[in-house]
């Protein structure tokens, strides 16, 4: 009996420890001041393929939702430092529809310029796309998504997605132009919307004003237009130019 303990024993000790390997870097990520997930890296390993002096690296992640409530897109950008804490890499994150309490568990790979130290999170700004925004004619007052952004042509930064774009220009009829900009769409594009015949008689005067409304009458002395409601007369040498808008008859 003694001779069977000891060799149990003798085995025992021979079977070496194995300890965890401890986390390369755990970080909260912070949203308004109250943390949202919490992430926990393995530590970065050097895979083949090096493109020039930047290296391939991959590691194990582990995201813990914090939040207390399901999330539904999250996209983060990753920086990669050195021990001099100089940025080497980077990379993005991309979670979606992570329960409450619940922790999924990804890999990660990029590209870094030296032996990463530590790394850092930052919030991904939304794809966005320069368009160029025009109509004819020209000089047209653009509100996008409902929010005024200049007149045409105007060149703007546009997100990725369903947009509405509606034109006004004085003596002409209003109008909307939806549209949807895609993640394969590229810079530089634009986007044309032509104005429908003026809505409006217009008077154009010499300084540069231009009244729109319904002409009432005009003589070798004056013109006379209605403008909401109000009737306005203006000397003919005050005018420069005036347009008349074709109209139906109206059926008897």
């Amino acid at each position: 009996m003694s001779k069977l303990w000891a060799v149990c024993l003798l085995l025992f000790t021979a079977v070496p420890c194995f300890a965890k390997e401890p986390p390369f870097q755990t970080l909260d990520w912070v949203d308004s001041g109250t943390p949202v997930l919490r992430f926990t890296f393995s530590k970065f390993k050097m895979v083949g393929g090096s493109l020039g002096k930047a290296h391939p690296y991959v590691a194990d992640i582990t995201a813990e939702n914090l939040s207390g409530k399901r999330l539904g897109a999250v996209n983060l950008a990753i920086y990669v430092f050195d021990k001099a804490h100089i940025r080497i890499g980077d990379g993005t994150i991309a979670l979606s529809n992570v329960g409450a309490s619940e922790t999924v568990r990804f890999e990660i790979n990029l590209y870094a310029s030296g032996t990463p130290a530590s790394v850092s999170l930052a919030s991904e700004e939304p794809h966005r796309l320069s368009v160029t925004i025009n109509s004819v004619p020209q000089g047209a007052l653009v509100r996008l998504d409902g929010k005024e952004v200049g007149t045409t042509p105007k060149l703007v930064d546009i997100s990725i997605g369903k947009h509405v774009a509606e034109f006004s220009k004085e003596g002409y009829a209003t109008g909307k132009f939806p549209f949807e900009m895609g993640p394969r769409d590229v810079n530089g594009g634009s986007i044309s919307y032509e104005l429908g015949v003026a809505a409006l008689d217009t008077v154009e005067l010499r300084d540069g004003s231009v009244i729109s409304g319904d002409l009432l009458s005009v003589s070798g002395m004056d013109v006379q237009i209605r403008v909401g409601g109000e009737i306005k007369t203006y000397d003919r040498n005050q005018i420069k130019r005036v347009s008349f808008t074709h109209r139906e008859t109206p059926q008897q």
